[in-house]
């Protein structure tokens, strides 16, 4: 029996809608209607330097259009639209009063070949209008699908708090550049280099390009031009799974990124935030698993970078924090290639958060430490200094201590840290599958069998985790609570009459 094809996968998830963007300057539209939504088309109509046209008919005019035709934006026009010529417009909006009214304006506007809109009736409407950003000629449209303009709004405020008012400058200066940057620079690698400088510039502060930023892009791109051809790398970390948790400078590389090589902890929204034309490989390293060398890792790297490619070597949480990133680094420094690092949420801070806990409260710590719980070997590390760990006032975070914890228990307890002393286990942390087990450094062990290791896990040892613990059991106590609660009789509380 023959078998099909495999289904290639989609490089673009399915759209209720396509966003288009059209050149409205000069071009001629058509408003039927005399309230405040149509005066707002005719103004937005009116931002894109359309010739505006607004039909009244019967009704008097709003104070809004008065005031765009007082500005000479829009012109009024006192007859109804029926009466209009539709030939010379290129877009009708109209703003009708019942669904008899919608169903002609459009039988019209189909007859005419115009695209329509009617306001708030979307089953009318050839296109939507939706949220907008505006940072003129850098322009962002959101839409969804009518389903939640709510939603949309939120969503354009959202956006409004990463795009600094300066881009507008920037975006206008980009465009006076691009031919001197053609000019000067091949299609490629080249170009690509030096408008991903152009936007690192554009988001590294809130002050617009000065008077000589031109000229300094200038001579940048022929720099570009004359220098050697090499690739760079970046260590960036991801965090601990969430992909809220990932920085803005972690974004901009995966959006600049030539190769990806990422760890097998990434989680799959983290690779979908990255620029889609990237090649993505996996280089993943576990404990007690098949892994990738070190070595062919670090040949990797070096080999892309020498071709030219921008490189994100995509870490799960820091890269610094038991990242093996000095490996790295020093692998691709002595082979001159330039690295940089972009620093991620390590795991215990996203575990601190996440419990609301404080690793250094001034009642239980004056200080934490990062341990690792194995070695090259997997087994616990040798040169560990467990004196100094088994200290009552130090917040001790254990990394990949999972086939570790009862030996470390035992250590610990050992050298003379109370048995009692507060524990906090997590798999998966900031991800939905995130488990937690609370309990004291004597049933460590026991803990971490029922938590498990095959799963990325980190535990906390120190007096800070009884908080922790005190909270949790608050937060377990409280639906109880609420649901033996009655409610006060309405003569108790209503007393407005």
């Amino acid at each position: 029996m023959a078998t099909g094809r495999a289904k290639t996968p989609a490089r673009m998830e399915d759209l209720s809608v396509l966003p288009l963007f059209f050149r409205l300057k000069g071009k001629a539209v058509l408003i039927s209607g005399a309230s405040d939504a149509a005066a707002w088309k005719a103004e937005l109509m009116a931002a894109t330097g359309a010739d505006v046209t607004v039909f009244l008919g019967r009704e008097a005019a709003d104070e809004a259009l008065l005031a765009l035709e007082a500005d000479g934006r829009v012109r009024l026009s006192g007859a109804d639209w029926s009466a209009a010529g539709w030939t010379a417009f290129e877009l009708a909006l109209g703003d009708c009063v019942d669904e008899e009214e919608a169903q002609a304006f459009r039988a019209r506007a189909k007859a005419e070949g115009v695209p329509v809109n009617v306001i708030d009736k979307p089953d009318y409407c050839d296109f939507q209008f939706g949220s907008i950003v505006n940072r003129s000629p850098v322009v962002v449209g959101i839409s969804t699908d009518g389903a939640a303009p709510i939603l949309g709004q939120a969503i354009r405020r959202r956006i409004e708090t990463l795009l600094p008012k300066s881009l507008k400058g920037w975006a206008g200066l980009a465009a006076g550049l691009r031919d001197g940057v053609n000019a000067r620079l091949k299609p490629g690698g080249q170009r690509r280099a030096f408008w991903e400088h152009f936007v690192d510039l554009s988001f590294s502060g809130t002050s617009g390009p000065d008077d000589g930023a031109a000229d300094r892009l200038l001579v940048r791109a022929t720099q570009i031009a004359t220098a050697p051809q090499t690739g760079s790398v970046t260590l960036v970390g991801a965090g601990p799974g969430d992909p809220e948790l990932l920085t803005l400078k972690a974004m901009r590389a995966l959006q600049s990124a030539d190769v990806i090589l990422f760890d097998d902890l990434i989680a799959p929204e983290i690779l979908e935030l990255a620029r889609r034309e990237a090649k993505r490989m996996l280089v993943g390293k576990r404990g007690g698993r098949t892994s990738c060398r070190q070595e062919d890792i670090n040949r990797m790297m070096l080999d892309l970078a020498r071709a030219g490619k921008r490189v994100v070597r995509l870490k799960s949480g820091d890269p610094s924090v038991f990242g093996r990133s000095g490996e790295e680094i020093t692998a691709l420094r002595h082979a001159g290639i330039p690295v940089s690092v972009i620093p991620g949420i390590t795991a215990a801070s996203a575990l601190a958060a996440g419990t609301t806990t404080s690793l250094t409260h001034r009642d239980c710590a004056q200080s934490v430490r990062f341990v690792t719980g194995h070695s090259k070997k997997g087994a616990l590390p040798e040169d560990i200094d467990w004196r100094a760990i088994a200290d009552p006032t130090t917040t001790t975070m254990f990394y990949m201590g999972g086939r570790t914890a009862g030996e470390i228990a035992t250590r610990l307890i050992a050298e003379g840290l109370s048995p009692e002393t507060p524990v906090l286990i997590a798999s998966n942390i900031s991800r939905p599958d995130e488990r937690r087990w609370h309990g004291t450094l004597a049933s460590l062990g026991r803990g971490m069998a029922e938590i498990g290791h095959d799963n990325p896990v980190l535990f906390g040892v120190g007096r800070v985790f009884a908080k922790t613990v005190a909270v949790s059991d608050r937060q377990a106590l409280l639906p109880r609570y609420l649901k033996e609660v009655r409610p006060l009789p309405a003569t108790v509380y209503n007393n407005s009459r």
